[in-house]
């Protein structure tokens, strides 16, 4: 199939769908090549085979003679994949603004799992992510509650394995998660006037690990908007900035203990 214009001539192929294969052209009169993107094509067959106008509005050709193309070769078997780089955290004071131990989910994604997903599964991703609480997630994509990982190596799993008559690795997600109605929260709206050392504070008195941070999305909504988690505090994460600490999140120490190392009443 031949597509003229003007006086210029393209060749190209389509596949069997009809996406464009290949496209090249040269214009007759001053020897250019040209080479056509991908979606211009995809703008001209998406109305139909049959509709061949072109429109001149249209970004149709870019020069190309003065690019080389990049060497290629084939890919080793043993070939692995990066993930991303652990955000920095810098060093921290108890008196140091709050925001700066949150892990800001705008920033760093967040991990999830299926709340169907064994409690092996989750351990999985855990560490290959490198992360000690995820987000579970229901069919409807959904936030069902969290998970720890004091939740999967805790008495917990074992106990329900035991009362069913199940193996370990057949326990879910599910059956060991906090779900959402059982989830404290708080404010960014607050979270931005604190101090380090009010987190530490707010971790002791709730004796968890973790604290959710939620601001609100308005878009069309009138009043308080759609409640959206922002955040995370991490036990591990605070007491690697403040840097001072004798803490590690294996040992098994709750956060009373670092409060009490740093003097947090």
């Amino acid at each position: 199939m031949l597509l003229e214009r003007n006086h210029d001539s393209y060749a190209f192929g389509l596949t069997a769908s009809g996406e464009a294969r290949s496209l090249a052209g040269i214009d007759q009169e001053s020897g250019a090549q040209y080479h056509f993107v991908d979606n211009f094509l995809r703008l001209i067959f998406a109305s139909g085979r049959n509709n061949m106008a072109v429109s001149k509005s249209l970004p149709t050709v870019w020069p190309i003679t003065d690019y080389q193309a990049l060497p290629l070769s084939k890919i080793r078997p043993d070939a692995g994949y990066h993930l991303p780089d652990p955000v920095m955290s810098n060093p921290v004071r108890l008196d140091s603004s709050a925001v700066e131990v949150m892990t800001d989910l705008r920033r760093v994604s967040a991990v999830t799992v299926g709340d169907s997903a064994s409690i092996t599964e989750a351990n999985q991703t855990m560490i290959t992510r490198g992360v000690r609480l995820l987000f579970v997630i229901d069919d409807r994509q959904r936030i069902a509650g969290v998970l720890t990982a004091t939740d999967i190596l805790g008495a917990k799993p074992v106990l329900i394995a035991r009362q069913r008559g199940i193996l370990h690795d057949e326990v879910s997600v599910r059956d060991i998660m906090t779900s959402m109605e059982r989830v404290e929260v708080v404010e960014l709206s607050h979270v931005l006037k604190a101090r380090v050392g009010d987190v530490v504070a707010t971790l002791k008195h709730s004796g968890r690990q973790h604290a959710l941070v939620v601001d609100h999305q308005y878009g069309n909504q009138v009043g308080r908007g759609i409640q959206m988690v922002r955040g995370i505090f991490s036990q591990t994460q605070i007491a690697r900035q403040l840097g001072d600490i004798p803490f590690t999140s294996e040992d098994g120490r709750s956060f009373a203990d670092i409060a009490a190392v740093i003097g947090v009443q």
